[in-house]
């Protein structure tokens, strides 16, 4: 039996077309390795239990006098973008209830929404 001399050139084609493709995929994130969903996947959940957790922070803020609020606020405008998620764990506003330490990134999205009270 003899092979046609146009599936040659079609099967380089087709060889180099799926490693062009893969290539592509996986540099565009269309395609991800295991371990690359599992780091995204933790990272989500990470990102949500934050949102999740910094209305208490703020509730934690709130239960203070209006006074105090006032000057909690106007001192926490007054540091630095930086140093705003340190303010609020040195409050203790970022310290959960149940949990015995603050969490920063819990502090940092709580100073946010702290900040956007202050507008």
């Amino acid at each position: 039996m003899e092979i046609p001399t146009w599936v040659k050139p079609g099967i380089v084609g087709g060889v180099i077309g799926a490693i062009v493709i893969t290539i592509i995929g996986f540099n565009a994130n269309w395609v991800v390795s295991t371990s690359t969903a599992a780091e995204m996947a933790d990272d989500q959940g990470k990102e949500v239990v934050i949102a999740a957790l910094a209305p208490i922070c703020v509730a934690q803020f709130k239960t203070q006098t209006p006074t105090n609020q006032t000057a909690q606020l106007a001192a926490l405008k007054q540091e630095s973008s930086y140093k705003r998620d340190d303010f609020v764990v040195d409050q203790g506003w970022a310290t959960m209830p149940g949990s015995e330490k603050p969490t920063k990134e819990i502090a940092d999205a709580c100073a946010d929404q702290l900040m956007k009270l202050t507008e």
